[in-house]
């Protein structure tokens, strides 16, 4: 019974993830249409930070000390820092859809840094899935591949999303604090970056005008943030990074369906083949675990 929960909750904290988060890059891209990139951010990031502090002060939550703090705030730095800073300004001229495209390189990169931190031994069969993944998503999306958006939009997106894939690795290094807690300190940090910078590029501190705005403020606040953070956090506890991080390859077809509904435009079939290729690829890369064949396993009993 403990271990059929132990597999469920996780899984279920996946699956949240990858449905709330999939109406992110829509809410960021409304969100930067009226608000300087940065100053949204922060607009984002301090009140998610102030939330999640309240429930830290309610509920009595122990704050991290030594190596445990040095892990929330690193992690803030680069999972909410810098990661949005580059996703934001990219979000300005980069359509969500093609975010996601580019978002979807995440779970190559985690692989790569998993490896590097001496996390993760290499599979083939993880790379393998997660090429095939994204071969999935530029099928979706090859009609947005050939727009005319700025180079330098789209090596921020890129840049952001190794900043994630790298906070990621980065969380399973340090000792594991609560996941409402070191959201709460990562958010904190976070919002300070995004703020320096903001200043730094002297934009306009202003509130947003209209009503689209503060919907997607609110959803990006509360759900965006505070909620996808700790699922991601949590599932971190019990899952590789590299595992956690195909949630990237998944987000794109939330994001599309969101976005198709939301503008009322058709599904277009190129979505179906492309799902195909993701489903593949997460089972090849994730769920498939081939078995040891008899001969090897007496084998390995002979040399014991």
């Amino acid at each position: 019974m403990n271990a059929h929960r132990e597999v469920r909750w996780p899984l279920l904290a996946y699956i949240g993830i990858v449905l709330f988060a999939g109406f992110n890059p829509i809410g960021i891209h409304y969100a930067v249409l009226e608000l300087p990139p940065f100053w949204g951010a922060f607009l984002r990031f301090g009140p998610a930070a102030l939330i999640l502090f309240a429930i830290v002060l309610i509920r009595r939550l122990p704050l991290p000390r030594g190596r445990a703090l040095w892990g929330a705030v690193l992690f803030g730095a680069l999972n909410t820092g810098l990661s949005f800073v580059f996703l934001y300004y990219g979000l300005k001229k980069v359509q969500p859809g093609m975010a996601t495209v580019l978002l979807a390189l995440v779970p190559l990169f985690t692989l790569l840094f998993a490896i590097l931190h001496r996390q993760e031994t290499f599979r083939w069969r993880t790379l393998l899935g997660a090429v095939i993944s994204l071969g999935g998503i530029l099928i979706v999306f090859q009609e947005q591949l050939h727009a005319h958006i700025p180079l330098v939009s789209m090596l921020a997106v890129i840049l952001g999303s190794a900043c994630l894939a790298e906070a990621a690795v980065i969380a399973r290094k340090f000792p594991k604090n609560h996941p409402v807690t070191t959201s709460a300190i990562g958010m904190a940090v976070g919002a300070a970056i995004q703020l320096a910078v903001s200043l730094v590029f002297n934009e306009k501190w202003i509130l947003p005008t209209k009503p689209v705005t503060w919907a997607a403020l609110a959803y990006l606040i509360l759900i965006g943030a505070c909620v996808v953070f700790i699922l991601v956090l949590y599932t971190l506890k019990h899952w590789p990074a590299s595992t956690v991080s195909y949630q990237f390859v998944l987000i794109p077809f939330v994001t599309v369906t969101a976005s198709t509904f939301l503008a009322q435009e058709a599904i277009n079939p190129i979505l179906l083949v492309g799902a195909l290729f993701v489903i593949t690829g997460v089972f090849i890369g994730v769920i498939y675990t081939p078995r040891k064949r008899p001969v090897e396993v007496e084998a390995c009993a002979a040399c014991d």
